[in-house]
């Protein structure tokens, strides 16, 4: 997992002083740095960066943290939490493209309220969507990093003993809300921070999502340094470089404000903790607040897909309209032949990079490498676009570059971290005396393993698999360089189509990017069971 990183990051570095020798670069030099600091619109993409990347990351969190709050052990939150693995396996970019259609000036939401509200008989002229401030953005990222770190937190729970801890603050008076964070936070926290941090990053150096709903003029950092690494101008690598570069180094700047931010926090906390205040009448408002994001979250997701699908099949479909006056499906059989060619190479592509995952991940538990997991996080930690443009350079240079082997082993390396994350704890939480008990019977490990422990862990070894298989699907940014335009999947040509406009198109590609991980994890939920039932006894964790 270093490896490829590592190299990512060398061919970064040597062009950003200008070392470059297959474009003339011979000797290290300051000039892509200068070119960089002078370019114009360089403060205002740090500065977007920055702040959609910090306040995605904050409100994801601090909507999360309040939902467990709030809700935790009731009827209500059994429902979120069922609903975490559709939304988990929705594509970024379907999600982005979702929240486009539903927020634009013309989109549904626009819509209903026409022209009965507002008096609009057109389309407003309001710059909703590509915001300049980066607020589309920011939601349609918080939008998909809560069911994350809702999943991640769920997970803490369990080993940070919740409900005793909850029970105990409880019979001393303390409200719901203000005895979980007194009691429970601390201990979540600490399990959730790599999660955090790994959300962070991507935030503020993501590509897709940045390219359908951010600002264009000019774009966050990311975008604009894969728009110099793809100028056919090849001179302009060398500022690129040095952008990946700035790039890196706002992340980790921002993750050590962030640590910073931690030690105040907790040094705050500990003095508020000890006052000794009930909030017992803080309750019932901050169920309220908690209640809002939850629904517009699921609401935003929910019709937002609707709309990408209703659009798919549109016919004509005027301004205030709510519903199309026609309905055809012109578009699907145009676009059939290719539709079919790349959801094949994009299910391909995710069902051998999540098999492998699978395995890696069983291989390194079952050896007890649990000091490995720092580094399966390292390029979640460190952004695509500061390592994946050297990655591409090195793949060029040993002619690897564009091959389906190229691009799978590309995938591997962002997928592998989400299957371990799917599987550790589950494999962890494992009742050993099974184990022991077949052991005691002459089973050997293999047969332990084989026999025993896998078989008990099928519906967290399917929904491991699932989960690599989402994430795969959702790669564009390795895939558009490492594939190098060769190998393309649905979410590479779903992206490309956000700036054409064609609703019709755009919900064509992307219901069938979301399609394929949906897919993939309702048979993920119900093969265990249907495995189970021809195992009477078998209990399936």
């Amino acid at each position: 997992m270093a490896l490829p990183v590592a190299a990512g990051l060398a061919g970064v570095v040597l062009p950003a002083f200008g070392y470059f020798p297959a474009l003339g670069g011979t000797a290290f030099a300051l000039a892509p740095w200068r070119a960089l600091l002078d370019w114009p619109g360089i403060g205002a993409s740090v500065r977007l960066s920055l702040v959609t990347g910090l306040a995605a990351t904050i409100l994801s969190l601090a909507i999360t943290l309040l939902i467990v709050a709030a809700w935790q052990g009731t009827r209500s939150f059994r429902v979120v939490t069922s609903l975490l693995a559709p939304l988990l396996s929705l594509p970024h970019a379907a999600a982005a493209f979702g929240l486009a259609f539903l927020i634009a000036p013309s989109g549904w939401f626009a819509r209903a309220i026409s022209p009965w509200a507002t008096g609009w008989q057109r389309p407003p002229d309001l710059l909703i969507v590509n915001d300049p401030s980066g607020l589309a953005l920011i939601a349609g990222l918080v939008m998909k990093e809560v069911p994350f770190l809702l999943l991640m937190t769920l997970a803490a729970l369990g080993q940070a003993d919740s409900a005793r801890r909850m029970a105990v603050a409880r019979s001393l008076g303390y409200g719901r809300v203000t005895g979980w964070v007194k009691t429970v936070l601390p201990a979540v926290y600490t399990q959730i921070r790599l999660p955090v941090f790994a959300v962070l990053a991507y935030s503020m150096s993501v590509v897709d999502v940045a390219l359908i709903l951010g600002p264009t003029r000019p774009p966050t950092l990311a975008v604009q340094v894969l728009d110099w690494m793809t100028a056919p101008d090849l001179s302009l690598r060398f500022m690129a470089s040095a952008g990946a570069l700035l790039q890196l180094l706002l992340v980790l700047a921002a993750l050590g404000a962030w640590l910073l931010a931690e030690r105040l926090i907790a040094a705050r906390g500990r003095i508020w903790a000890a006052g000794g205040g009930r909030g017992q009448a803080l309750d019932a408002p901050l169920r309220i607040a908690s209640a809002l994001p939850m629904a517009l979250i699921g609401l935003g997701v929910g019709a937002g897909l609707a709309g990408l699908a209703l659009w798919s099949v549109a016919g004509l479909w005027r301004f205030p309209d709510l519903l199309p006056q026609s309905f055809g499906w012109r578009v699907w059989a145009d676009q059939s032949a290719q539709l079919w060619r790349l959801a094949g190479t994009s299910a391909g592509l995710a069902a051998a990079s999540a098999l492998i995952a699978l395995g890696l991940t069983i291989g390194y538990l079952q050896a007890g490498a649990s000091r490995l997991l720092g580094i399966i996080y390292l390029p979640l930690l460190v952004p695509q676009i500061a390592f994946l443009p050297g990655l591409s350079a090195f793949a060029l240079w040993l002619g690897l570059d564009g091959s389906w082997g190229a691009v799978l082993a590309v995938h591997l390396v962002f997928v592998l971290p989400y299957v371990a994350l799917s599987l550790s704890d589950p494999w962890r939480a494992w009742d050993a005396r099974a184990g022991l008990t077949a052991a005691s019977l002459g089973a050997g490990p293999w047969r332990v393993l084989l026999t025993v422990r896998l078989p008990m862990l099928l519906r967290a070894l399917f929904i491991a698999f699932a989960v690599g298989f989402a994430t795969s699907i959702a790669q564009y940014l390795p895939t558009l360089l490492i594939g190098a335009g060769r190998v393309g999947t649905v979410t590479t040509e779903a992206v490309a189509l956000a700036a054409s406009g064609n609703r019709r198109l755009i919900g064509v590609w992307a219901v069938v990017q979301m399609a394929l991980p949906m897919l993939v994890f309702a048979l993920a939920l119900a093969a265990p069971a249907l495995v189970a039932r021809r195992r009477s006894g078998l209990k399936v964790t």
